[in-house]
């Protein structure tokens, strides 16, 4: 009987996983040919979260991780590869707009298929604001045009991996991971399930703009150098603008024997140079921030306490 492990990343989240827990129990009790693991990542919750899952232990399929303090997504979804035993590996939110009905679909379709991961991807944005939306979009267009990866515009986390799979991507040693970055460039054949959004079970999105700004960023800077290479264009044409700027001046003074009156003209000049001095400088250090980040090794996570086995 193959096992099937289930990785679920939770912050703040007490009031949704009970509603969680009872629905992966009924999909578990559907899909008679899987064993299962249930593997709850509490990513340093502020509320019960932990409580809440540590009351699910009389279930021996319930395994649980918790951190010493907020990590971040990221951190939680490789300590859940990290620890994860079964054949098949999924990677689900707790808040249940990742349907678990969905995982003998993702199974068949692997199958079926002869595919090696089975992702999803929203088809509709309900709910969600318009500008979020437009965002969301433009990033990925951005990323797979830059990166040369294809990174599907409205993926989820929510994906089912082979074994094989799932080792290629915990053998990847960067600090700030980009998941859905490094599963399409690991390779693997991918197949893809569609779905409308669903909406939040219960409790509140923990993914503000600012976040998901910073998580873009992250992922752009992760995986291309076109942000450099457009830093790099941006000061040549800073320097050709300059350059043709004085010379206009030059002519302008010999023929009419006088410079521009005003200082309107030099403040706009100072103001534009300066501002993208100022960007340069923001793309590179995003850059450095990432090697600083790399060059510490510092661990992705701390586990505080579990009750699963740390390879």
């Amino acid at each position: 009987m193959e096992m099937l492990s289930l990785i679920i990343p939770c912050y703040n989240e007490e009031q949704v996983l009970p509603i969680l827990y009872e629905e992966l129990k009924k999909v578990a009790s559907e899909m008679k040919d899987n064993s299962f693991e249930f593997i709850f990542v509490n990513d340093g919750s502020r509320d019960n979260t932990l409580s809440v899952i540590k009351g699910f232990e009389d279930d021996s399929r319930v395994k649980y991780i918790s951190f010493s303090r907020n990590f971040g997504k990221e951190a939680a979804i490789l300590a859940g590869l990290d620890a994860a035993e079964g054949d098949y590996v999924a990677v689900m939110d707790a808040d249940m707009q990742d349907p678990p009905s969905m995982l003998p679909e993702m199974i068949a379709a692997i199958k079926e298929q002869g595919a090696d991961s089975a992702a999803t991807r929203r088809i509709s944005r309900t709910g969600e604001p318009p500008i979020r939306s437009f965002f969301a979009n433009l990033f990925y267009k951005i990323l797979n045009k830059t990166s040369g990866l294809n990174v599907m515009g409205g993926s989820r986390d929510f994906r089912l991996m082979k074994k094989e799979m799932v080792d290629a991507v915990r053998e990847l040693p960067e600090t700030d991971r980009f998941s859905k970055g490094l599963y399409e460039w690991v390779g693997f054949k991918t197949v893809w399930l569609e779905y409308k959004n669903v909406e939040r079970a219960a409790g509140v999105t923990k993914w503000s703009f600012i976040k998901l700004f910073k998580y873009a960023v992250n992922g752009i800077v992760s995986f291309t150098t076109a942000p450099l290479k457009l830093a790099t264009l941006l000061g040549i044409l800073s320097v050709a603008a300059a350059a043709v700027w004085t010379v206009v001046d030059i002519v302008r003074a010999t023929l009419y024997g006088s410079w521009i009156v005003g200082l309107d003209p030099v403040i706009i000049a100072v103001l534009a140079v300066g501002g993208i001095i100022m960007l340069l400088l923001g793309i590179i250090g995003q850059y450095l921030s990432h090697i600083f980040n790399e060059v510490k090794g510092r661990p992705e996570y701390i586990v505080k306490e579990s009750n699963v086995y740390k390879k």
